[in-house]
């Protein structure tokens, strides 16, 4: 602890190096890293016959071991402290006649202009920067300045550093203005023998003659698992770029210490776009007792499965990991806009990557599984792809799910984790590729993925729930031929209002939808269709219910609600905060029959929003049912305008039988799973 400074200032102080040498004595001090770790760097920007200038060279062994191993002999080494500059020549005088130490400033140089091909740092502008006060800037623009006299034109300068955002911003920014080219490569690691939890950079300034005027900056960033530099347009991006490998790295030391308590979470980017191709998750479970082989796994989640519960949910991944075994799974979730050579393909590319979130207890010999549903990484086709004025970009993409079946989802890619809407597909269409292939698929007698929209099948489960609401009804049983008005706000795919209108052969349905573009998706890709019985108002919901509020009011049977949010900064995604004001609820109470029911699909992660909407809600129905959806954040409220319509748990499941048993007709599919006594049996009396 002696060796280190009372204050920052005193890295400039050559009293204090002198002190720190005589104490350390003849053992070197090697700042950032060996050599091995920074040779690979060091040979593309160092010739053999360059003339090369190190800077506050120390006691440091890397010229020494540049010198012997031929990479360059030429080196002139200099430094402030007269105790350090005796016992480097004592040291290398005889071994290395070529190479030679001098006491001297860096900041008042004796050589003459452009005497230099290279100019070599190694911690030094770190010792110097130690913080943003005048007279420490002021010292660093004389290091550069006389960094850049001694240097010839074309001549690089190597600057080992740690980055901390104040330095590698200022030597950017001195250095780009100057019209130098500014490339920063991260130096690759050495697991283990890596002195610090930070990564090391190495930043390369190549001398060009200044261009009067406005020249282009060129600004580059090379991570350490490629040799491609990648170009980025300003000083802040190029900080931004090297702080992201900073956090990762800190991320890999957390990880690699002790258990994580929260999931971790963290992108893995293509190298070319620079877009996520990978998201991962870091799940450790300690209940899970270590055995030889079940420290470590990656779990790759099928493409287009990413939303499921298991998958996309925080309580799902960890009910994964404790059922797989595994002390510490990492699932991997694959990104639709990126192309994937199947498994092997992807555990190449990810084995060195993830072997880096490793748990502690991981033993050196223990090879690390890849696993998967079924073994493969799923299918994802994207058929259609646009950007709506109202909802953003979307997508409608393919995918299979679990066993044989194949689903067509919506989403929208400002929230790209959700399925906006989904439908089970039926007949055979081939996917990208499989044409060609389709003589060897019949030969292995494998299936083609659907494409016809299965009506039948309600993908969602708060869909289910709210056809199953029609049992609140007043009157006798619904009978499905029984006359019907049903509003729905919010389209979507469509399949709330198709399967209403297919089932209830006597049912008029009335669907609003603001987004012209959602018209459109569901009729070219869902199946969805208007006829006499089925009628879409392109509107906006509020201002079409409080129309009818005014000029036709008890109008309808039915009233659902299925509307997202284009705000994703509240705690409320479903619905928008102006459907639940209470202005607007006597509104729709007013167009609502009072034998009929008010069904909200409510998405609310927020506890006080969503206690204050269910207050709301209760002012103005007096009669109040709820229905969690399990495994979501969706919560079904059934409202009715009179409290003299309560049912019992026992009545509500004898009509939901009651009207199951007449929906299912002879001749028309059914979804067997789809039991609407079990949509009611969690409902409750708010």
């Amino acid at each position: 602890m002696e060796l280190l400074p009372r204050s920052p200032g005193e890295f400039g102080s050559a009293r204090y190096w002198d002190r720190f040498f005589r104490q350390r004595g003849q053992r070197p001090f090697e700042w950032y890293g060996a050599f091995p770790e920074l040779c690979p760097v060091l040979h593309k920007y160092v010739r053999p016959r360059d003339k090369v200038l190190v800077v506050g060279c120390g006691n440091s062994e890397l010229s020494e071991q540049m010198y012997d191993l031929g990479m360059c002999e030429d080196i002139v080494n200099i430094d402030i402290s007269d105790a350090v500059i005796r016992q480097m020549q004592e040291r290398s005088g005889s071994k290395r006649p070529k190479m030679s130490y001098l006491l001297m400033d860096m900041l008042q140089m004796d050589f003459p202009d452009g005497h230099f091909q290279v100019v070599l740092d190694k911690g030094t502008l770190d010792a110097v920067l130690t913080d943003e006060a005048e007279a420490t800037l002021a010292k660093v623009d004389k290091m550069f300045a006389e960094i850049s006299r001694v240097l010839q034109v074309g001549g690089r300068y190597l600057c080992v550093s740690l980055a901390q955002a104040h330095v590698l911003k200022k030597a950017v920014e001195y250095f780009s203005q100057e019209g130098w080219i500014v490339r920063v490569h991260q130096v690759a690691s050495s697991g283990d023998k890596q002195q610090f939890v930070l990564p090391v950079f190495v930043y390369i300034m190549t001398k060009f003659r200044k261009i009067p005027g406005s020249a282009p900056q060129i600004l580059e960033i090379c991570p350490e698992e490629q040799d491609k530099p990648m170009r980025v347009e300003s000083a802040e991006q190029l900080v931004a770029a090297v702080k992201d490998r900073q956090h990762y790295a800190l991320l890999c030391s957390q990880l690699s210490k002790t258990p994580c308590g929260e999931q971790v979470s963290l992108d893995l980017c293509d190298k070319e776009s620079g877009k996520p191709r990978y998201t991962l998750h870091v799940v450790d479970s300690p209940s899970v007792k270590l055995s030889r082989d079940n420290h470590f796994a990656i779990f790759i989640i099928p493409q287009g499965r990413e939303t499921e519960w298991l998958f996309g949910t925080e309580e799902g991944r960890r009910q994964l990991a404790t059922s797989a075994g595994f002390g510490r799974l990492v699932t991997v979730a694959l990104h639709r806009e990126q192309h994937y050579e199947g498994m092997a393909g992807i555990q190449a590319e990810l084995s060195g990557k993830v072997m880096e979130l490793a748990p502690p207890s991981l033993p050196a010999w223990q090879q690390v599984p890849f696993l998967s549903v079924g073994g493969d990484i799923g299918v994802r086709t994207v058929q259609h792809r646009d950007t709506s004025p109202l909802s953003g970009e979307y997508v409608v993409e393919d995918v299979k799910g679990d066993g044989t079946c194949y689903f067509r989802r919506l989403i929208f890619l400002r929230n790209r984790n959700v399925v906006q809407s989904e439908a089970r597909l039926l007949a055979p269409t081939p996917l990208p590729g499989q044409k060609k292939r389709r003589k060897d698929k019949k030969k292995l007698g494998t299936a083609e993925p659907p494409a016809a929209i299965d009506k039948s099948y309600l993908c969602c489960e708060h869909h289910k729930a709210m056809v199953a609401g029609l049992c609140l009804l007043g009157g006798p049983s619904p009978v499905p031929g029984t006359p019907l008005a049903v509003l729905v706000i919010g389209l979507g795919g469509g399949s709330l209002p198709l399967f209403v209108h297919d089932y209830f052969s006597q049912a008029h349905v009335a669907v609003v939808e603001i987004d012209p573009s959602m018209l459109e998706v569901a009729t070219c890709w869902f199946g969805f269709s208007q006829g006499d019985r089925m009628q879409v108002h392109v509107s906006d919901g509020l201002d079409y219910v409080a129309k009818l509020a005014a000029e036709a009011p008890a109008q309808y049977d039915a009233i659902m609600f299925d509307v997202d949010s284009k705000d994703l900064t509240l705690g409320m995604s479903c619905p928008p905060p102006a459907f639940v004001e209470k202005p607007f609820l006597q509104k729709v109470k007013t167009i609502l029959k009072q034998e009929g029911v008010f069904i909200l699909n409510l998405v609310c992660r927020d506890a006080r929003l969503k206690e204050a909407v269910l207050a709301t809600l209760r002012e103005v129905f007096p009669l109040l049912y709820a229905r969690r959806i399990e495994g979501e954040v969706n919560e079904i409220l059934f409202c009715q305008p009179r409290s003299e319509g309560r049912r019992d748990l026992t009545e509500l499941g004898a009509r939901a039988q009651a009207l199951e048993g007449a929906l299912r007709q002879p001749g028309r599919p059914w979804d067997s799973s789809y039991v609407l006594a079990d949509m009611l049996q969690a409902i409750k009396i708010l």
